[in-house]
């Protein structure tokens, strides 16, 4: 019988027989503030092992020249389960699950490749589609970023996202999104977390892009809000609350909600809450008003949601940057799927444009993001123990941060997904 001595020999030398590799760049932004120079990253499997500025005799060297390194992007809120460029209520009339699958493997690779190789996926339009994409990820099958996924959001009748927007003769009785009262939603969140939800993504406000209650109006109760984040906690795990409006943000935090998602209209009560429960987070999205009004027509969106967007368009901006003279901490999300998928770093660039510091821009979605989704023990910065998930771009997004809508190199634990830096 072997020992537990002799067993913790025999797997460090196991772990000894996996190839060092260094990665090399002129400058690392290691996800935390700092800027490295020089430096190098020392990989042994799918984990860093060490961070300096030697290559040991031994290391098999990538160079990256005069490449920025940093860690793998983060996306807090994405929709990669669905298939780009149809409008939600027509995939529930015209497609198939199966499609939404298969469009979701393509959309995970087009996300890795663009550098992010960790997203939060906030909920298909085929429930739990996105379960099924996170446990192809996992085992391999596809190739595509870590996920952590919704798998069925929760709204009330004729709230946003409510299947039943069409004749009352029309069912998609497949789609079981809906929750009323108390009771309801604590069904409905146990039934997430049965069928594998890794988060529970309730809708407290109405939506752009949704039939029904308006943007700005709150559609859960207070109650109703409070029970899916005390039934969410009761598993270990936490809520994600689209909320548009003022008054569903602000019944979201005082629920308890871990992120606040979009946040167009949250007012100065709003922020103070926000200061007043540091569990919870900020989350906006602009990039994605913007590509709805120019774009969506062509996606399908009816004309009156994208009305509503160009009314929320101006309101959102001026609420991100009163949370950015406030302080708060902003979690980096986009809302990719609604435009297509690869050009999250869109958000970055215009976050920037916005006003936010370019490294406050950067940590937001890398540490910050790990912090918000708890997997800071495993991504978000470039540190011993962490997966090495890896991206360089040819400039510094620190003058320019439009270089990250350009990544040329990115690994996701230590395998190589998109080489096109000019070699050395």
């Amino acid at each position: 019988m072997m020992t537990n001595a002799l067993l913790a020999l025999v797997l460090l030398g196991a772990a000894a027989q996996e190839p060092l590799v260094a990665v090399k760049a002129s400058r690392v932004l290691d996800g935390t503030g700092k800027e490295l120079s020089s430096a190098v990253v020392l990989i042994r499997g799918d984990r860093i092992e060490s961070v300096g500025n030697e290559v040991p005799p031994s290391a098999q060297v990538i160079d990256l020249g005069s490449a920025t390194l940093l860690p793998g992007l983060i996306d807090l809120h994405t929709h990669l389960a669905d298939v780009e460029g149809v409008h939600w209520e027509d995939v529930l009339l015209k497609t198939t699950p199966s499609q939404a699958a298969l469009a979701g493997a393509g959309n995970a690779l087009t996300t890795l490749r663009a550098g992010f190789t960790t997203c939060r996926d906030m909920g298909p339009t085929w429930p739990y589609v996105d379960v099924d994409l996170r446990n192809a990820i996992d085992q391999g099958v596809v190739p595509g970023p870590r996920l952590m996924v919704a798998g069925n959001y929760v709204t009330p009748t004729g709230g946003a996202g409510d299947a039943r927007q069409f004749s009352i003769y029309v069912e998609v009785p497949i789609v079981q999104t809906l929750a009323d009262g108390v009771d309801a939603v604590r069904h409905a969140v146990r039934t997430n977390f049965k069928h594998g939800s890794d988060f529970i993504k309730i809708l407290a406000t109405g939506a752009v892009l949704s039939k029904g209650i308006p943007p700005g109006a709150q559609e859960y109760s207070d109650e109703e809000i409070a029970v899916a984040v005390e039934e969410a906690k009761r598993w270990g795990r936490f809520v994600a609350a689209h909320a548009h409006g003022a008054e569903g943000i602000k019944a979201a935090i005082r629920a308890g909600v871990r992120t606040v998602d979009h946040g167009s209209m949250m007012d100065d009560e709003g922020i103070a809450l926000l200061k007043e429960h540091p569990e919870t987070y900020y989350v906006p999205t602009l990039y994605v008003t913007t590509a709805i009004n120019e774009e969506g027509k062509g996606s399908g969106v009816p004309d009156s949601e994208i009305e509503r967007s160009r009314q929320m368009t101006e309101v959102a901006y001026r609420t991100f940057q009163r949370a950015l003279a406030a302080g708060i901490p902003i979690g980096f999300g986009t809302d990719a799927g609604v435009f297509p998928h690869g050009r999250n770093a869109r958000e970055l660039t215009m976050r920037v444009e916005e006003g936010e510091p370019p490294m406050q821009t950067i940590v937001s979605a890398t540490s910050l993001n790990a912090r918000i989704m708890g997997w800071e023990d495993r991504v978000g910065s470039i540190a011993p123990g962490k997966y090495a998930d890896l991206v360089a771009v040819e400039g510094n997004p620190l003058t320019d941060m439009s270089q990250l809508e350009h990544v040329r190199w990115v690994m996701k634990g230590g395998v190589i997904y998109r080489d096109e830096l000019p070699k050395r």
